[in-house]
């Protein structure tokens, strides 16, 4: 559920590359191992192993659909294409570790999915990941959707020194929004309030219904409130929340970075939400309660504003069905407010990813898996088998309209359906499914979501992509060392701010703090990285 991307493709610090060669797309530096492959593999072929292999890879067991081993997309798999999953387990909460410790001690699975970009760096210099750059011209599917879709430019922000990447990323046609917030519509109904189109018309509204309820404090937040900071950063020219990222801005008119918690914009975005708390319009509490105990008070009607999603809102509806009665109630996403700098939306149309072990370098079997790869992630194909299943068997197409079978739900898109098609069958989870095209993205969505994708991006512009910082190994390590207690005393003061415990009279001298902990050595290496690389560009 947390699109994280967005908070780490602009973290220079772990940046990744594709590499260069005549076609821009990469080369493969060797011959390669090919026993199992198809002599003849391009866009729109089905892979099938000409010799059967068993494929070891790292499965982020999620707890709301836990793994089974006789589910139907792993049968299917192997029927498809010869290829049997061998899967290490890992449990959700703790696959950043596990995944470290097993590639650091030599044991990882060759496939490494559900991997951000970043969290590969570690592994670079120690060549335990594969450059895959060196073999996307064994990826037709992949090269394909990079050229069609005009992904070039977004993909020049993952470069690392070495001009290659060791991440192949999740690719999508179009930038798509999914946090926002979700609000009573009935009650901004009953009481002829306006839905806020902009944070201050938010305010607005909180105003009023604090005046209609005096008891409630009407917007309690989940996420430790870092999702809303991220939506509204964005509109009020900035970053915050899961977007902070490395804490670096880049200012076009200055061609260079600044770090975000020292600007003016920021500041603004404190004001703002301190106002909020101020006049208890927002709940303290949303910045350290659980998600449980705010949804509790939204679906319990105590609150009237939370943070969330497609699949959130959903959750929601069947928890007040209990709590308040089916009829009794009407809830909705909100496009989300512009703010100061206007009506803006950032995000990538890059995702998380696959990293492969560089082991599998040395597999027989090398070229057939990274064919393999490219037909289960990147084919259209095997990109609407990982969401939908087996047509016919999960779901049937109609004039290119797909739908699940009767007794089959995902996500309220069939409610009446008994049986869960991530619970029963596996698919549409976030180690396969990611990716692709508009309309398959779509194919998924509710009326109501696809009318709240089409407001977005009806009235939206797009954030562009952050130019890269690709830091060496060295660099990579000092500005770590610089900018993880940065964060953590942005963070902390962030919410000082907020909450009032911290004046914001003190916002200068909070600057000079961040001044005496290397802010200036952090900015300084960071741009003169950037400056060297767009010098070796030829920019």
């Amino acid at each position: 559920m947390k699109k994280k991307w967005g908070k780490v493709l602009l973290t220079g610090l772990l940046s990744l590359s594709l590499a260069a060669c005549s076609n821009g797309l990469g080369t493969q530096e060797a011959e390669v191992q090919n026993k199992g492959a198809m002599e003849s593999y391009a866009v729109g072929d089905t892979f099938k192993a000409t010799e059967p292999f068993n494929l070891s890879i790292m499965y982020n067991d999620n707890p709301a659909y836990p793994i089974k081993q006789d589910w139907m997309l792993f049968k299917k798999i192997t029927e498809i294409t010869g290829v049997t999953l061998e899967p290490t387990i890992v449990p959700m909460s703790d696959y950043s570790q596990k995944r470290s410790l097993l590639i650091s001690s030599g044991d990882a699975p060759l496939i490494i999915p559900k991997t951000y970009p970043g969290e590969e760096a570690p592994f670079v210099a120690s060549g335990a990941a594969l450059p895959v750059s060196d073999y996307v011209d064994l990826m037709p599917n992949y090269k394909d959707k990079v050229e069609k879709w005009g992904l070039e430019d977004e993909l020049e922000g993952l470069k690392q020194e070495d001009g290659k990447y060791y991440l192949l990323p999740g690719l999508h046609e179009e930038v798509w929004p999914d946090y926002t917030l979700i609000v009573r519509t009935d009650i901004f109904e009953k009481h002829n309030i306006a839905i806020p189109t902009t944070w201050e018309e938010l305010y607005t509204a909180l105003k009023q219904l604090k005046e209609e309820y005096p008891d409630s404090i009407p917007f309690s937040d989940r996420f430790k409130f870092n999702s809303t900071l991220n939506i509204a950063a964005t509109g009020f020219g900035t970053k915050g929340g899961w977007g902070y990222g490395n804490g670096l801005t880049y200012k076009e008119d200055q061609d260079e970075f600044v770090y975000t918690a020292t600007t003016p914009e920021y500041k603004e975005m404190l004001e703002y939400f301190n106002k909020l708390v101020e006049e208890g319009l927002l709940d303290k509490e949303s910045f350290t309660q659980d998600d449980e105990q705010a949804i509790q008070k939204f679906v319990s009607g105590k609150s009237f504003v939370i943070n969330g999603n497609s699949q959130t809102v959903v959750m929601h509806r069947n928890d007040m069905d209990k709590t308040l009665g089916k009829d009794n109630y009407s809830i909705a996403k909100i496009t989300v407010p512009g703010g100061p700098a206007g009506q803006l939306m950032s995000g990538s149309r890059l995702e998380n990813g696959v990293m492969i072990s560089s082991k599998a370098k040395e597999s027989e079997n090398f070229e057939a898996i990274i064919q393999f790869i490219d037909w289960l992630y990147y084919s259209d194909e095997g990109q609407e088998f990982a969401k939908w299943g087996v047509e016919g068997e999960t779901f049937t197409k109609e004039n290119g309209v797909r739908k699940l079978v009767e007794d089959i739900n995902y996500n309220g898109l069939n409610p009446d359906g008994t049986k869960d098609l991530r619970i029963e069958y596996g698919f549409s989870g976030g180690v396969f499914a990611y990716g692709g095209t508009t309309d398959l993205l779509h194919s998924m969505f509710s009326e109501e979501e696809l009318k709240f994708q089409n407001d977005m991006k009806e009235v939206k512009d797009v954030v562009p992509a952050e130019p890269p910082i690709p830091y060496s190994v060295e660099e990579r390590e000092r500005v770590t060392l610089l900018s993880t207690p940065l964060k953590d005393y942005t963070d902390q003061n962030t919410f000082k701010f907020i909450l009032g415990e911290r004046d914001l009279s003190e916002f200068d001298t909070f600057v000079s703090e961040l001044e005496s902990q290397g802010v200036s050595q952090y900015l300084e290496i960071a741009n003169e990285t950037y400056k060297e690389y767009k010098e070796k560009a030829g920019e």
